[in-house]
């Protein structure tokens, strides 16, 4: 229980504050780079050349910081180290303010990273949640780039709690998340083309939670950018539903009175979608997740709800005025569901897609999120070039493991594996065909994961 207090405290401060971290050194450790590489676009730019781009160095040479990617990974995963090259920090034009990092106070900030030795690969990447731009450090960048990719990140344009600031109406924070993607992605293939003197051969897009959200609507819209993508958990925006707003405001109902002992509120949060067995999980997601994100993506679609009220009332009782436990989405107007129509997503991909997702997933139901997501692509006639794997035992943050070793399984070495088979389908062996993955009996689960049941 100290461990879930813990990574529950580490959450709660993501969540409601941008990093302060300081800006990192113009230049670290002694190692040869080629001049800087201009970013097209950026306005600002900062390289570095570094023995070490992973994050064994990068977390004590103000290149990473580890408060960003806290509590993604189990504490026994292993990652790989020892890779040189080049790092370049930066932001492209933007009017929001909200990420503090190196003490820009400024968006759309992001991160390349140029390794020596380049195996003509690229990978680009967005944030989970709403955490800035070296959130996926350690779970995607450093077995990356010790494979030989280069890789990008972005804050997606807006960072912290309250996100929903940024932008003139609703849902224009999250849009920008795929804008922002698509310019990162662009300005990448240019940097490495500078830096190598060819363009990436092969580029991937790869993302957790709302990172993987990303990952699926780029490879929707712009999949002439990418080669395929790996979508960890990918959240689902649809406009008539389900999304986030079709099941957590049934949790924030009737989670107390479950809690309390209630049989018709716990029938109430299984047909919400919340997967029988995952019921030692709801009071971590009660205290820590569904409140919160309700309220700050409800006040991004909806802000007309709570009136003048900011994104809401914490854990507010049913009755109070502009609670959102009482939500109902489907009763809200049109232009609510118009808004979150912008960001929805097709499932028309148009480039190899492989999603992973946890089956006691207890922030973005498995039953309301990816398998939605896989009959979407089914409508759309694009089975050929997707892989679905569920895996029994996964949650939403892989950190909870740490908690629960005997009933849960990391994703990360099932994202390691998942991208070994997307390189390979691009080079034509076709990946284990879809399944749920059971959850091993034994051996080392934090850094081992095979895709076939």
């Amino acid at each position: 229980m100290r461990h879930i207090r813990r990574l529950a405290a580490i959450t709660v401060a993501l969540a409601t504050a941008g990093s302060a971290f300081t800006a990192p050194a113009a230049a670290a450790t002694p190692h040869r780079c080629p001049e800087a590489v201009a970013v097209p676009g950026a306005e600002r730019q900062v390289s570095a050349c570094l023995a070490d781009l992973t994050t064994a160095a990068t977390v004590h040479d103000g290149h990473s910081d580890p408060a960003q990617w806290a509590g993604l990974q189990p504490a026994g995963a292993r990652n790989p180290s020892g890779v040189p090259g080049l790092q370049i920090d930066g932001y492209f034009p933007d009017t929001s303010t909200l990420n503090t990092t190196h003490g820009w106070n400024h968006d759309s900030q992001f991160v390349i990273r140029l390794p020596d030795h380049w195996n003509g690969g690229l990978v680009v990447a967005g944030t989970p949640g709403n955490r800035a731009q070296y959130a996926n450090d350690f779970a995607i960048s450093d077995w990356v780039l010790a494979r030989g990719y280069a890789y990008a990140a972005t804050d997606k344009g807006n960072v912290g709690s309250a996100f929903y600031r940024d932008g003139r109406r609703p849902g224009d924070a999250v849009a920008e998340w795929n804008t922002r993607v698509t310019q990162l992605a662009r300005a990448a293939k240019a940097v490495a083309a500078r830096r190598y003197g060819r363009a990436p051969g092969r580029t991937y897009a790869a993302g957790i939670s709302n990172g993987g959200y990303l990952v699926r609507w780029q490879l929707e819209h712009h999949p002439e950018l990418y080669d395929g993508g790996v979508d960890w958990e990918g959240t689902l925006w649809r406009a008539d539903g389900p999304n986030l707003f079709t099941y957590l405001p049934a949790a924030l109902k009737n989670y107390p009175a479950y809690a309390n002992g209630d049989e018709n509120a716990h029938r109430a949060m299984l047909d919400a979608g919340f997967a029988p067995g995952s019921e030692f999980l709801w009071p971590y997601h009660y205290k820590v997740y569904w409140d919160l994100t309700q309220r700050i993506y409800r006040e991004e679609f909806d802000p007309s709800y709570d009136g003048a009220t900011e994104a809401g009332t914490p854990f507010c009782a049913g009755d109070t005025p502009g609670c959102d436990a009482d939500y109902d989405y489907a009763a809200r107007p049109r232009a609510v569901h118009r808004a979150v129509s912008r960001v929805s997503l097709t499932g028309r991909i148009g480039k190899p897609l492989i999603t992973l997702q946890g089956t006691l997933d207890t922030l973005l139901p498995i039953s309301r999120d990816s398998d939605v997501y896989a009959r979407m692509v089914h409508d759309q006639g694009r089975d050929r070039g997707f892989r679905y794997y569920r895996i029994a035992g996964g949650t939403h943050v892989d950190g909870l493991y740490d908690a629960y070793p005997d009933r849960l399984r990391p994703i990360l070495p099932c994202f390691r594996s998942a991208f070994t088979a997307l390189e390979q389908w691009a080079g034509g062996h076709q990946p284990p065909p879809s399944a749920t993955l059971p959850r091993p009996a034994s051996g080392d689960l934090a850094n081992t994961c095979s895709l076939t049941s």
